[in-house]
């Protein structure tokens, strides 16, 4: 449910991995997604109606915007109730719960966070299992994400709140990063396409060391700080600003964010 760019990720890391085009539904009200979908995955079958998708599936990926959900789910209703699906949901801030009373009775539900990278094969996804789910149901349901990037479990469902702003949100902090040391550069006479190589090959080459080494980040920060030196005269000016105090605000503000996502008055409850 829904053709954007997560169920784009999702359905191509399937059929990478030998999943049959046609086992796959993607359902969209919007005529461009239908077209781009049915260009950029062939054999993938395409429908604007999620009742279409819904009755013709036994696993089911929700993945709108959260403020649609209650209305898709709400619509999905009588589909749920007599197919007992199992749902999988990706829509920040909505809590199963809710999922679960909009969908009606039987719906076995599986509540995750992914993020961007999952366009590359390379994402992070946090999942909880909810009431009534079985030990098949959150293979298949790590089987699918897997098909993307890393999977992960919680048992408690508001900890996907932190999830989504550390890991949901994070590739836009890294990309805001990349954004000014690109500017950076640029400032200090280093031309345009050489500044993107720089910047590129040196955040993807840092968290690669940073995944292979065992070490925490902070020790592998010192060891490419050398006293009087050129980074820690960079380092000392990112403490003066308050990186440190920024980037908790930061996180601390986007977990607020999705709670809020699900209260009444946020369109999550209408």
């Amino acid at each position: 449910m829904g053709g954007g760019h997560m169920a784009r990720a999702l359905a191509g890391g399937l059929i990478a991995r030998g999943i049959a085009p046609g086992r796959i539904t993607i359902a969209d009200p919007l005529e461009a997604a239908r077209n781009w979908n049915r260009e950029h995955l062939p054999g993938v079958v395409v429908t604007g109606c999620n009742e279409e998708a819904g009755r013709s599936a036994e696993t089911w990926i929700i993945a709108v915007k959260p403020q649609q959900v209650r209305t898709i789910a709400t619509e999905l209703n009588a589909v749920a109730t007599a197919r007992k699906p199992l749902v999988i949901s990706v829509a920040a801030g909505i809590r199963m719960a809710d999922l679960a009373r909009w969908l009606g009775d039987g719906a076995r539900i599986v509540r995750c966070m992914p993020n961007r990278p999952a366009l590359v094969g390379a994402g992070m996804t946090v999942l909880c299992a909810g009431p009534g789910t079985t030990r098949a149901d959150q293979l298949e349901a790590e089987v699918l994400l897997g098909a993307v990037g890393e999977c992960a479990w919680v048992q408690d469902e508001s900890l996907l709140d932190g999830v989504t702003a550390v890991s949901g949100s994070g590739p836009a902090y890294v990309f805001l990063l990349m954004e000014m040391m690109e500017a950076a550069a640029l400032a200090e006479g280093i031309p345009a396409e050489l500044a993107h190589q720089l910047v590129g090959a040196t955040v993807h080459g840092a968290a690669k060391l940073a995944r292979q080494d065992p070490r925490h980040p902070s020790e592998l920060r010192h060891e490419v700080t050398s006293p009087g030196g050129t980074t820690a005269a960079a380092l000392a000016e990112l403490e003066k600003a308050g990186l440190r105090t920024a980037f908790l605000r930061a996180i601390r503000a986007a977990s607020d964010r999705s709670r809020a996502l699900s209260s009444p008055g946020d369109g999550s409850e209408g």
